[in-house]
C-alpha cells in the first residue's frame, strides 16, 4: 500500500461520518401518503448543514481524484 491508498481509505471513512451525520429533509411518511409540504421548499441551508453539505462536496471530490491517483500508482508499479 502506498500513500494515496491510505489517503483513499481516511477520506472514505470521514465521508461516511460526514453523510451519517447529516439530517434528512424527507420524511418517510410523505413518500407513502404523497403529502409533501411546500411550506420549507426554497430554505436556505445555513450554520452546521451548510458546513455539512459544502464539506461532503469537499471529500467526494478528494476521494474520486485520490482513488484515480491510487489507481494511476498502482498501475505504474
Amino acid at each position: 500500500m502506498n500513500w494515496a491508498d491510505y489517503l483513499v481509505l481516511i477520506i472514505s471513512i470521514l465521508l461516511i461520518i460526514i453523510v451519517m451525520m447529516q439530517s434528512s429533509k424527507d420524511d418517510i411518511n410523505d413518500a407513502f401518503n404523497g403529502s409533501k409540504t411546500d411550506l420549507f421548499k426554497n430554505q436556505k441551508t445555513r450554520g452546521a448543514e451548510l458546513f455539512l453539505q459544502r464539506s461532503t462536496l469537499v471529500l467526494g471530490v478528494l476521494f474520486v481524484a485520490f482513488v484515480i491517483v491510487a489507481v494511476v500508482l498502482h498501475t505504474a508499479l
